[in-house]
């Protein structure tokens, strides 16, 4: 049935370059973008869903940072500023976790629909389809961090670090949410359940959450959570964010967590991209 639908609706030029078990770098790319797109037009299309993402944000951004403005003068929090200020690079780094631990939806309603079984009829690159969704999900979390940047700011807030640390602070978030976009298509992938997908959220959004440095330095935590915290790849874009944001970012540091979080990153979508081949010998 789905090959007869392909039949008559041509696939776009680009999907006929290479045969789908043999595609070179260059034409991955291409497919990759082309794949992203689709889902990017989307999107523009339904604006009001990016502007109803960052309505959580705003909430942790202004409500957190009013009730806990005073906690500054606890002797060792020593922020050098505001609450506020302390708070944007932890609100961008739940954020991007938060929105892109929701990347296996997309994967399951694309299998319910038919449209995943469509791509696979088509010579497209198996590694364009599974990451799409994470592209288009790194572009998401781009313009979120950037309106929580512009909210900070409008709240009060200031960055010494400038636009170099805005962006090296928004890169880190872009890479800690391609890292669990592509673990949620994994769990999609090899699950297949929306519960799954949920429960997986549940359990890991507020625990990494509070076990990082978002909310209160890791120095006024207990010792246990302290070690927790260090290895908690959310803790190390809060600590990149806040580190670039500075008068004097500690760029060594800075680069061993970025270069942490890209390994995981990549790892991660290594995992989507076999277990996207699994469910498509199962087809």
């Amino acid at each position: 049935m789905a090959t007869a639908q392909l039949e008559s609706v041509p696939p776009p030029a680009a999907f006929t370059a290479a045969p789908s078990n043999s595609v070179p770098l260059g034409t991955t790319l291409v497919h990759t973008w082309y794949l992203t797109g689709r889902k990017l037009h989307a999107l523009v299309r339904q604006p009001w869903v990016l502007a109803f993402s960052v309505v959580q944000p705003v909430i942790w951004l202004f409500l957190f940072g009013q009730l806990f403005r005073r906690v500054v003068d606890i002797p060792g929090f020593a922020v050098g500023g505001t609450y506020l200020e302390y708070l944007v690079p932890g609100v961008i780094a739940m954020n991007a976790m938060s929105n892109n631990m929701w990347a296996g939806m997309t994967m399951i309603e694309e299998i319910e629909r038919g449209t995943l079984n469509r791509f696979l009829a088509a010579p497209a690159s198996r590694i364009a389809i599974m990451n799409a969704t994470v592209a288009e999900q790194a572009v998401s979390t781009t313009v979120q961090s950037l309106i929580i940047v512009g909210l900070g700011l409008a709240g009060g807030a200031s960055y010494q670090g400038g636009a170099a640390g805005v962006t090296v602070m928004v890169a880190a978030s872009v890479l800690v949410g391609v890292m669990f976009g592509a673990l949620s298509n994994t769990v999609g992938m090899l699950l297949r359940s929306r519960e799954a997908i949920i429960g997986v959220y549940t359990f890991f959004m507020l625990p990494l959450m509070f076990l990082s440095s978002a909310f209160i330095p890791t120095q006024l935590m207990p010792g246990w959570m302290q070690a927790i915290a260090s290895r908690n790849p959310l803790n190390w874009v809060v600590q990149i964010g806040r580190s670039a944001l500075s008068a004097h970012p500690d760029w060594g540091a800075i680069g061993v967590r970025a270069g942490g979080l890209l390994v995981l990153a990549v790892v991660a979508v290594a995992l989507s991209v076999m277990t996207f081949r699994s469910y498509q010998k199962n087809v």
